[in-house]
C-alpha cells in the first residue's frame, strides 16, 4: 500500500474533520489520524458485512474493535504520566490486532483489495503503536520474529 496521506479519499477525508478535532494537539499523533479515518472505512465495511447473514455479528465485533483503537489513543494522551499512557496504548495495540483478525474473516464478503488496504493501514497503526509505547515506558519494546508453518 502507498502511504495513506496520499489517497484522494483520505486528504477528502481530512478536509471533512471538524476543527473540534483537528485543532486539539491529539491530532498530532499520527497513530490518532489514521485510527479514526480507520473508523471511518470501517463504518462502510461493516455495513457491507452486516447485509450477509453470516457475518453480521462479525460487523459488529469489528466495529468495536476498530473504534476502540482511537478511544484507547485519545485516553492514553490525556493521562499524566508514560506509564498509564503506554498502558491505554497497549490496549489501543490489542485493539488494533483484533480489528486486523476481523477484517481478515470479513475478506469473503469485503473481497482482496479493501482487506488487503485495511489490513496494511491497521498494520501501520501497530508499527506506531508498537514505537510509541516503549517511548512512554521509556525501554525497548521487542516481539520476536515469527515462523508460521501450515
Amino acid at each position: 500500500m502507498g502511504d495513506v496521506e496520499e489517497t484522494g479519499y483520505y486528504q477528502e477525508w481530512l478536509k471533512a474533520v471538524p476543527e473540534a478535532i483537528t485543532g486539539d494537539t491529539l491530532w498530532r499523533v499520527e497513530a490518532y489520524r489514521l485510527a479514526l479515518f480507520v473508523s471511518e472505512l470501517a463504518w462502510q465495511d461493516c455495513t457491507r458485512l452486516a447485509q450477509d447473514k453470516r457475518t453480521v455479528a462479525l460487523s459488529d465485533q469489528l466495529y468495536r474493535a476498530v473504534g476502540s483503537i482511537g478511544a484507547n489513543i485519545a485516553e492514553g494522551y490525556s493521562r499524566g504520566t508514560g506509564k498509564d499512557r503506554a498502558r491505554f496504548y497497549e490496549y489501543a495495540l490489542g485493539s488494533a490486532r483484533e480489528s486486523r483478525d476481523w477484517y481478515y474473516k470479513g475478506r469473503h464478503v469485503l473481497g482482496e483489495q479493501v482487506t488487503e488496504h485495511r489490513l496494511d493501514l491497521i498494520t501501520r497503526i501497530i508499527r506506531l503503536l508498537l514505537t510509541m509505547i516503549p517511548d512512554q515506558r521509556g525501554c525497548v519494546l521487542k516481539e520476536d520474529p515469527s515462523t508460521y508453518e501450515t
